[in-house]
């Protein structure tokens, strides 16, 4: 497992930046994706041996300053920022955001209501566990034959999208894009303290027994940073391959819950789910992508 969250991130970031992105020329002998550590230092104003420091976690407190410069050397977008501050504060260990609180199981009356208005909408209520707290009508005959709604794991707690993804065989057959579904999860569940919540930790090993190397690989791989909307591919046992755009919303971190919330991205996917549900409303009009 990696313990260098922020030098894992910084060096992702740096991959993902093309050189034209940020005018620098693509010669043909280039064969790092991105940009090099010392196109990265250039861009910040710091040294190669400062930048080859913090990916390698033996310097992982930066200055804002320095912080900042890197943002910018890298185009990253607000919520990227945020995490970066974020990781840089939490790279010391010791101290927790959440502070041991036991994982958010309780939906107060008006999120329940919310989703109660959000029929015929899929959409779902999960923690930071995973777990999938309360969901739509729709959302129940959407994922039920897929085996989502069924327990999983030892405990008899609620549902659980992370143990599903990664130890129900079955969702390889619902999501045909299965590895990018499966990075989702995994920046989902390192998303803020990771292995310093100890709830989080016991699901971390957990999944490191059952799943093995097709969870672990990814957390010494991956940031924490899920993309909060997206289009999902789903298979559906009568209905055949439907497209889903999503959003996510992040509820106050006093409730440590998410809501997904899933509309059609195209026309045939607007009629499959009007049949699954029964009805047909102006929330489900498809969208373009």
């Amino acid at each position: 497992m990696s313990d260098n969250e922020l030098g894992l991130f910084l060096r992702s970031r740096r991959e993902a930046v093309a050189p034209a992105d940020v005018g620098l020329p693509t010669g043909p002998r280039r064969r790092t994706p991105g940009l090099r550590r010392a196109e990265l230092a250039t861009l910040a104003g710091v040294s190669v041996e400062y930048v080859t420091r913090l990916e390698q976690g033996r310097d992982r407190r930066p200055s804002a300053p320095v912080l900042s410069a890197l943002a910018d050397a890298l185009g990253l977008t607000a919520s990227e920022r945020v995490h970066l501050h974020r990781l840089s504060k939490g790279a010391v260990g010791g101290f927790t955001c959440r502070g041991g609180a036991v994982p958010g199981r309780t939906v107060r009356p008006t999120v329940r209501a919310l989703l109660d208005r959000l029929e015929p909408a899929p959409a779902v209520l999960l923690n930071g566990l995973g777990e999938l707290l309360v969901w739509t009508e729709a959302y129940e005959r959407l994922t039920r034959p897929l085996g989502l709604l069924d327990a999983h794991g030892a405990d008899e707690g609620p549902p659980s999208l992370v143990r599903y993804i990664f130890t129900d065989a079955r969702a390889r057959t619902a999501y045909p894009d299965w590895d990018r579904v499966a990075d989702e999860q995994v920046a989902a569940l390192k998303q803020g303290p990771f292995r310093a919540d100890p709830h989080i930790a016991a699901v971390a090993d957990e999944l490191t027994v059952t799943a093995g190397p097709d969870f672990t690989e990814r957390v010494t791989t991956l940031p924490g940073l899920p993309r909060a909307n997206g289009v999902l591919r789903l298979i559906h046992p009568e209905e055949g391959e439907l497209r889903l755009a999503y959003e996510t919303l992040e509820l106050p971190a006093d409730d440590d819950q998410r809501l997904v919330v899933h509309i059609p991205a195209d026309d045939a996917s607007a009629a499959a789910l009007d049949r699954l549900t029964g009805r047909r409303s102006g929330a489900l009009r498809a969208v373009s992508g």
